[in-house]
């Protein structure tokens, strides 16, 4: 995730589409509004927000991607600011708002590698082998989960350097530094010492103000910094490290490739704190005032954090426990924001460091200023379903059928099972399911085994091609994903968290089966924000909140303190009471745990075999 994201579409498939506001809104001609600009994956999204916390306006412009070789993903930071314009201009069109209102700006971004000349600022191509833009297109961009450096990964995690610690043991092939260091061992020598690198979201709040500041949360998520102070930590970029594993080009110049050290050569900024007002240049764009505030950005993630875990839910009594009776920022420490997407994030905030194996973190000062934050996942959700679905001999059948529902696919899927459930006089729509075994870890596991090379299993297999089996499939896909999701909280849980509750974003919270099956799996109830589909980008925007509250003596509200006058009220889902649904996903959650740990066993026990055999 980072991992949310919406589907793929190629630069010359570009579409634009216009989301939905909550209707209940009005417009009044006197408030502030604040801007929240979220990129995702697939499209750059603009929301406008009012004093209240209430969206007036939302639009969304899906952006380019291009895939030169199997695993590579690059994008082009010319085109998504293009596109982030195109969503401002509608969004503020929907209502009329006044530019004048605007007061501040937020941004989220995925956690892409971003390469500006050193120079001229201007991007640089990050496509081999000749690294330039031949094409026409400023390809400066690699995406999040562009695979290419392997290699390199290894590398860094072979070092076992102490920092490493704090990303839950090793570097995943996600974050920034092992695509640094492939464009190193790609580029010429002349072309990677001219390049100065960023995070995508702080290249954006770059090309919004000028200013080349850096977010705590991407540096300290997906950079390798450690923050001054922590294990030692001097300068926040470690040296040895980057030298063992051959980058000492970045430690030059006090990091400057990098953004300095912070104080010295560079300014590096919690979530939200102000960077400064927005260029005359990207004004113009933007078509907004010059010098609107542009607040410190996060991960798409995180900003998903930020737009549930404040929302309103008055919980049932037992569930309730002192810190969550509270209005302070202790509440959020038993609340896992889940961010769900293409894949899932799993986000929790603790007051001390809290070391979870396969868990990334702790991260300290990336949300909240002396805070540390906690980042698992599951590598696909959506995007495990979609296969599941799409590989189904039956799934064309099941496409017909919903279109003449004019429903979507898991609509009717849910439907189907509702009827399979009443047809077999079935206790819970679990039931069908109990003789099945699916694990689902397709794209390999990213918490808590943190293994990728982790594979898909299924006990159950039948010649059946029927629709009845594709439900079956589908609702095994389902209890994999909750159970899972129950194996992350209670590794957390078991290593410090004290995680209670979770706060779902997402396209996912439509889905009530499951929904419901994840408030049970986890024994814990599940919160639905207001704005399911909008949560992420309503963070963001309140990360524009608090850089417009910044007075002249710089001090501004807290970000705990916008989330909670912000928020809107959510609904709960509960744990289902019945008790046999109960026992029966305690008995699949040991097969669960039993599939995971026996896969494991079985590719150690065959490597042993074949380890000295050799092809004649």
């Amino acid at each position: 995730m980072s991992g949310r994201s919406m589907p793929f579409r190629k630069a010359s498939r570009q579409q634009s589409r216009q989301m939905s506001v909550d209707p209940h809104n009005e417009i009044h001609v006197h408030q502030n509004h604040y801007i929240g600009i979220d990129v995702g994956t697939g499209s750059a999204r603009a929301c406008i927000m009012n004093d209240k916390g209430d969206i007036v306006g939302l639009a969304s412009e899906n952006i380019g991607l291009w895939q030169p070789e199997t695993g590579y993903y690059e994008q082009s930071t010319t085109n998504i600011w293009n596109c982030i314009c195109s969503s401002v201009h509608r969004a503020m069109a929907q209502h009329g708002i006044d530019p004048e209102s605007i007061r501040g700006i937020g941004f989220d971004a995925t956690c892409s590698l971003t390469v500006f000349s050193e120079d001229t600022d201007e991007p640089v191509c990050v496509t081999g082998p000749k690294f330039d833009n031949a094409d026409g297109n400023d390809r400066n961009v690699i995406l999040w989960l562009d695979h290419r450096p392997i290699e390199e990964t290894k590398k860094i995690n072979a070092t076992n350097h102490n920092l490493l610690r704090y990303v839950g043991g090793q570097m995943s092939i996600e974050m920034e530094i092992p695509k640094v260091l492939w464009l190193k061992n790609h580029m010429s020598k002349e072309q990677f010492d001219k390049c100065r690198f960023y995070d995508l979201s702080d290249a954006l709040t770059h090309l919004a103000t000028g200013k080349a500041t850096r977010s705590f949360c991407a540096s300290v998520c997906k950079q390798g910094y450690v923050p001054v102070g922590v294990d030692g930590s001097v300068k926040g970029w470690q040296e040895d490290f980057l030298n063992e594993i051959g980058l000492p080009e970045l430690c030059e110049d006090n990091f400057k490739r990098m953004g300095g050290v912070d104080g010295v050569n560079g300014r590096f900024l919690t979530a939200g704190e102000t960077i400064g007002g927005l260029s005359e240049k990207a004004a113009n764009a933007l078509g907004l005032p010059v010098g609107v505030a542009v607040g410190s950005p996060v991960i798409d993630a995180y900003a998903g954090w930020i737009g549930t875990v404040g929302a309103k839910v008055n919980l049932r009594e037992e569930y309730l426990s002192k810190e969550a009776a509270s209005n302070s920022v202790q509440q959020a420490f038993t609340r896992l924001a889940a961010v769900a997407g293409t894949s899932t994030c799993h986000l929790a905030m603790s007051d001390k460091p809290v070391f979870v194996h396969g868990v990334w973190g702790p991260y300290r000062d990336v949300l909240i200023p002396d805070y540390w934050l906690a980042e698992g996942g599951q590598s696909a959700t959506g995007e495990l379903l979609k296969h599941v679905l799409e590989t189904h001999p039956a799934f064309q059948e099941a496409m017909s059928v919903a279109e003449t529902f004019n429903a979507n696919i898991y609509d009717y899927l849910n439907e189907h099972l509702r009827e399979m459930q009443e047809k077999l006089n079935a206790p819970t729509v679990s039931y069908i399911g109990r003789h099945f075994f699916f694990y689902g870890d397709l794209f390999g596991n990213r918490s808590p085994i943190a293994d990728p090379d982790m594979k898909g299993s299924v006990i159950g297999l039948s010649n059946d091609r029927s629709l009845d089996n594709l439900a079956l499939h589908y609702y095994a896909t389902l209890e994999f994903i909750a159970l899972q999701t129950h194996q992350i909280v209670e590794s957390m849980n078991e290593a410090g968290h004290i995680i209670s509750s979770i706060f779902m974003s997402g396209s996912q919270c439509q889905n009530p089966i499951l929904m419901e099956l994840m408030a049970t799996a986890c024994s814990m109830p599940v919160l639905i924000p207001r704005y399911v589909h909008a949560a992420v980008v309503h963070g963001a925007a309140m990360l524009g909140a608090k850089a417009a509250s910044t007075n002249k003596e710089g001090e501004s509200e807290s970000l705990w303190s916008i989330m909670d006058r912000m928020s809107k009220p959510g609904k709960a889902v509960y744990p289902n009471k019945d008790a046999g649904e109960k026992k029966l996903l305690e008995a699949k959650y040991k097969v669960f745990l039993e599939q995971c740990q026996q896969q494991r066993q079985y590719r150690k026990d065959i490597d042993a075999v074949v380890a000295d055999w050799k092809r004649k």
